[in-house]
């Protein structure tokens, strides 16, 4: 379910800032190799290894692929949890075994959902990687606008690290009460640690 924006403008700031976002994302070469580069610094960060569970959204779209470093994940032996967007909207969360495409429908949005549910809840994991349409150096993330990740980010205990390419960038988000700042950034480029105030 989507955030009641206080200020109509501010929505439609997001909303034009998201269809930019999204066109720069779909138009961008080499997208597989600059996934590759993210998901190297992703699995280097101390908090990667030293997690025996993580959580992990499975790509739509023009997303950065995650699948590998799921495979990775789930072959080293750690636990993962994936979200499930519901037949209401509501966000769930279920631990994955495998990538098997058969264990797997197209759910609401277009996302992979489990075929076997099992459900995971919020503080079973170490670690959350969390995709975007763009972000700030502030560590602001803009998603698809249906508040899903900022409930979850609201809820979280653990690490929470954004993915994107570098081109998803922009100097500053419109931010609003609900928004709630990821950790880190990480994109092929870098690795991005905000400063808070």
């Amino acid at each position: 379910m989507a955030h009641p924006t206080s200020d109509p403008a501010v929505a439609a700031h997001k909303a034009q800032l998201r269809r930019e976002a999204s066109a720069r994302r779909n138009a961008l070469d080499g997208r597989e190799a600059r996934s590759a580069a993210i998901r190297g610094r992703v699995a280097a960060l101390p908090a990667y290894q030293a997690a025996a569970a993580i959580h992990c959204f499975l790509p739509i779209r023009s997303e950065v692929d995650t699948r590998p470093l799921v495979a990775a994940a789930l072959a080293a032996g750690k636990a993962v949890a994936v979200p499930v967007v519901g037949p209401g909207g509501a966000l769930a969360h279920s631990w994955i075994d495998d990538l098997d495409a058969a264990a797997f429908t197209r759910g609401q949005l277009g996302t992979a959902s489990p075929l076997c549910f099992q459900p995971a809840h919020p503080g079973g994991w170490a670690l959350t990687i969390v995709p975007l349409l763009a972000f700030d150096r502030a560590g602001y993330r803009l998603g698809y606008g249906k508040g899903h990740y900022d409930q979850l980010l609201a809820q979280l205990e653990g690490l929470a690290v954004g993915v994107a390419f570098a081109c998803q960038e922009l100097p500053d988000l419109p931010r609003e009460p609900h928004d709630v700042p990821l950790a880190m950034i990480i994109t092929e480029d870098e690795l991005i640690v905000p400063r808070r105030v």
